[in-house]
């Protein structure tokens, strides 16, 4: 006969009590789950999104980040004029010298953290056009202003429009803020490239940015680079550069791993005391099925769906719960830069689903031995229990 499906639907039905603690079990384990996977997608999202597949950045050789790189001046020139960069408006190559720095300021939370200082060119604009200002206006070449993004604003004190914080040995003035959509330059705080010069006494560029013609003109760039012994240095597409940083989501993915499969253990657990109890409390009914003809087989499977039932119900409201930090900043270390990286909890519709294929493996886990049980009761014995 086929599985009684009823059955078991009217059984959790009529014990909806514990039904509802083992789905809560299940569902604190899935919202744990979805909860830490959404930082290192956050992440993820963060560093993949960034950069433009015609930019190249070209810094020192043997530089893991831009905070690391030293471009000279003669480099400098050399490197803007390589064959296959692109031309602005006026004729001049499209390419943006910049300095990278770090500074550490208090949060707003009392702790402190370092944020990236980016000095750029007027062609930084022009190469990343994600940036858009969204309160304020736009610092002026050869003045102690900057522009602040949003999150770091909203993060950290002293970042607010028309605020003056210290940056190197003078103040600057706060007189934009900006948005980078989701991108990493939603981490930064950007002022002329001149000024970050001189109050940080740097001499030289981090890096280099240029634009390229074509696809083909990037491959062009690079093998320009890394062939001209004048140079030393080395080139990277802009898309490349950023993915090559998601590193900095492992450790939050192996302690979410971690987590998931420690809370998991105790929630099959969980599941398999209920279930087990569910087959002491229903012997007689199972001997009552199987003289209605249902198979011992039909007997694990139905037990087994039922479980896993539990499992997703409790996994449904796990994503529920998790649904409110959807979109929420915090911040995690880039160990490439060593500054801070701000980020979005992103709750995906394909995270979620992975939080409900989670949700069913630890039900099914949780509820073979139970079902295995029930479908070996014996009939007769089965009949006789009180």
């Amino acid at each position: 006969m086929l599985i009684p499906l009823r059955y078991n639907i009217r059984y959790l039905m009529t014990r909806w009590k514990s039904t509802t603690l083992t789905a809560a079990t299940f569902s604190l384990v899935v919202a744990t789950f979805v909860i830490v996977m959404s930082l290192a997608q956050g992440i993820d999202r963060a560093l993949t999104t960034t950069g433009n597949p015609l930019n190249v950045i070209i810094m020192r050789s043997g530089a893991q980040a831009d905070s690391q790189s030293e471009i000279s001046m003669e480099q400098y020139q050399l490197a803007r004029n390589i064959p296959g960069v692109a031309s602005a408006d006026n004729g001049e190559p499209l390419a943006a010298p910049e300095i990278i720095t770090l500074i550490n300021k208090p949060r707003r939370d009392g702790r402190t953290a370092n944020i990236m200082i980016r000095g750029v060119h007027a062609n930084a604009f022009r190469l990343r056009p994600a940036v858009r200002l969204v309160d304020g206006r736009m610092m002026r070449p050869g003045l102690r202003e900057m522009i602040v993004a949003r999150p770091v604003s909203d993060r950290y004190q002293g970042l607010r429009l028309g605020d003056h914080p210290r940056l190197g040995r003078g103040e600057f003035t706060v007189v934009g803020i900006f948005d980078a959509q989701g991108t990493a330059y939603n981490s930064e705080i950007w002022a002329d490239g001149r000024e970050v010069m001189q109050e940080f006494d740097r001499v030289n560029y981090s890096t280099v940015v240029v634009r390229a013609r074509d696809r083909d003109a990037v491959s062009a760039i690079r093998n320009y680079v890394d062939q001209d012994k004048r140079l030393k240095l080395i080139a990277k597409d802009e898309v490349e550069y950023y993915q090559q940083q998601t590193k900095t989501a492992k450790p939050v993915k192996a302690f979410a791993a971690f987590l998931a499969m420690t809370m998991a253990i105790g929630a099959c657990f969980a599941g398999m005391n209920t279930m087990y109890g569910n087959v002491a409390n229903r012997v007689r009914e199972i001997g009552t099925l199987r003289i209605m003809g249902f198979s011992p087989r039909a007997i694990l499977v139905s037990f087994l769906i039922e479980s896993v039932c539990l499992a997703l119900l409790g996994g449904a409201l796990g994503c529920v719960l998790a649904l409110p930090i959807n979109g929420l900043a915090t911040g995690t270390t880039n160990f490439d830069s060593f500054s801070e990286i701000v980020f979005l909890f992103s709750i995906t519709p394909q995270l979620m689903l992975k939080g409900m294929l989670f949700a069913a493996a630890m039900g099914a886990a949780g509820g073979l031995p139970p079902a295995w049980s029930a479908s070996k009761q014996p009939v007769l014995s089965a009949l006789r229990s009180v």
